[in-house]
């Protein structure tokens, strides 16, 4: 259900959902909140507002709640590196993830938490962090397949000028069943989500910063690709169009 009291400028917006049954094997019914959110250069700011949306969501009756890609920083190869945290260090180290890890602990909720970039030693990944109801760390993916695309007189963006592609498929088994993490780009590969069908996973997230040239022509096509192949459940949620950045990004989140 879409709660179109809280669409609204800097507001997230905030969609639940009843799993129902899964194609493949027959689960409980739960709430998923899928938070959008408009990021600003305020990584501060940015931090509060996923906060007061994981918390909006859960009491709307989430149990799983899920963030856009690189929800703590602008999507910019200048602003990686300045907004890059140190996951495994946690702490003052990473102030989103120990976010994240307050409120799955305090709410008892599962959280994907969409993605943030990441730094390990002189590399930077874009990662996504997935937190158990106990606070936890769970799993951690980083992007596999990095966008880099040139359109003449469209769009120009590479993300590999910083950032460095992970290398594995990420199945985890939270409170709410077993689910397979994608980023964005993640999605355009099948071979991806034909593991993750393959490991069992009920659900596959994709959280997403799609851009206003190829977004309109495949975000939604590509989502519907991954489902009827693979027989899993699709969630996909990407940022608020931002309209200050050098390349705009597509604001449409949609369930399958």
């Amino acid at each position: 259900h879409h709660f179109p009291s809280l669409n609204k400028p800097g507001n997230p917006l905030l969609f639940l959902f009843h799993h129902l049954l899964s194609p493949r094997q027959s689960l409980f019914f739960f709430k998923i909140g899928l938070c959008q959110l408009s990021v600003t250069p305020d990584k501060e700011r940015n931090i509060k507002h996923a906060r007061k949306a994981i918390e909006e969501a859960a009491q709307k009756g989430a149990q799983l709640v899920l963030l856009p890609e690189i929800w703590n920083s602008p999507y910019s190869n200048d602003s990686f590196p300045v907004y890059a945290e140190d996951i495994d260090a946690g702490g003052d180290a990473s102030p989103s993830t120990a976010m994240l890890s307050e409120v799955a602990s305090r709410l008892k909720i599962t959280i994907v938490g969409g993605s943030i970039p990441e730094r390990c030693g002189d590399k930077l990944y874009n990662t996504c962090c997935v937190f158990g109801t106990d606070g936890k760390l769970k799993a951690k993916h980083r992007k596999i397949h990095l966008f880099d695309i040139d359109i003449p007189g469209k769009i120009t963006f590479m993300e590999s000028k910083t950032l460095t592609a992970g290398e594995t498929p990420t199945v985890v088994d939270t409170d709410v069943g077993r689910i397979g993490i994608g980023i964005c780009y993640d999605i355009r590969f099948t071979e991806l989500a034909m593991i993750y069908a393959a490991r069992g996973a009920h659900l596959i997230c994709y959280p997403g910063a799609f851009n206003m040239t190829t977004g309109p022509l495949h975000w939604e096509l590509s989502q519907r690709a991954r489902f009827l192949l693979n027989d899993s459940y699709m969630l996909q949620l990407v940022r608020l169009l931002e309209i200050l950045e050098p390349v705009m990004w597509l604001g449409v989140t949609q369930p399958l």
